[in-house]
């Protein structure tokens, strides 16, 4: 089967600075695919290549098995990137109306609109929305051409709670419909409850490609959070195995690969402890593991 996006050996570079140092990467038909890293580390210089807007200096980039610059291909891709713009001018239906004139079977305007969360905001100028709004809109404008490849690139930055919430039950809209996604972000969250499959890139090498629960499992240490009766300090966590602890009032949250040994001895020393929670750990702190710099 022909991967949607594919990477080989890619590498790119911008003058001095090899940003992207031989990645191979296939995203197949229908997967969500989470691409994670720090900061700098390559995923908006990958996800270029695999657009075509981009060239690479070595290796080569595919999209349905075409170069990625090819018409074929690209009519088949929505992207919603991290710096996009539109005129203030028109209405949100004027503007996701004309984006759909540019595909060749895509959604009813009205699907896409409400697919953003913007219905009660369709006839809207687009200088009148507010900083969320526009991220809503800019997400309308990827899906209105009903693409089989969607790339989403930080969308939800800038989103209420309530934006946020509507735009991650669209994504998963669709990826339940047999699209293709693949999503960048910061919120660790999102892509431990979207992706099926979490790629970190750090320093132009992807570093780890697995499932979130693979990922997460490469942890050995689990969570514990708990609140205790009387004040603690780092004094009395002396001598345990604890990795990072965490005190906030009374309410103290500590990473250890020996929860049984810490907490037995915290019982000893005469701690009061209630509300005990003890779990894995989340993709944060596997992602912090991960790309922590010696």
């Amino acid at each position: 089967m022909t991967p949607v996006v594919e990477l080989r050996a890619a590498r790119k570079r911008f003058g001095q600075v090899e940003a992207l140092k031989g990645v191979d990467l296939a995203i197949g038909p229908g997967e969500l695919v989470a691409l994670l890293g720090p900061n700098g580390a390559g995923k908006t210089t990958s996800i270029s290549l695999m657009l075509g807007l981009r060239r690479p200096t070595g290796g080569e980039a595919r999209l349905f098995g075409l170069d990625p610059t090819d018409r074929r291909a690209r009519s088949r891709c929505g992207v919603m990137l991290q710096e996009s713009g539109t005129t203030g001018v028109l209405t949100v239906r004027e503007i996701v109306n004309l984006f759909r004139a540019y595909y060749p079977a895509s959604l009813p305007a009205d699907r896409a609109i409400a697919l953003g969360g913007l219905d009660a905001r369709a006839n809207a100028r687009i200088g009148t929305l507010s900083g969320g709004e526009r991220q809503r809109l800019y997400f309308a404008l990827a899906v209105c051409g009903d693409p089989d490849a969607l790339f989403l690139d930080e969308p939800t930055v800038g989103m209420d709670v309530e934006g946020r919430r509507a735009v991650l039950e669209s994504i998963r809209a669709l990826s339940a419909a047999g699209k293709t996604i693949v999503l960048t972000t910061h919120y660790l969250e999102e892509a431990d409850q979207l992706a099926s499959r979490i790629v970190v890139i750090d320093r132009g090498v992807v570093i780890a490609d697995a499932t979130p629960r693979e990922i997460k499992a490469r942890i050995p240490s689990k969570r514990v959070t708990f609140s205790a009766a009387t004040s603690v300090g780092d004094a009395t966590f002396r001598g345990l195995p604890v990795q990072s602890l965490e005190v906030r009032d009374h309410r103290v949250g500590l990473l250890s690969s020996e929860p049984e040994l810490v907490l037995k001895a915290l019982f000893e020393r005469g701690v009061a402890i209630q509300d005990l929670e003890v779990t894995g750990a989340d993709l944060e702190e596997a992602f912090l593991s991960l790309t922590r710099r010696p």
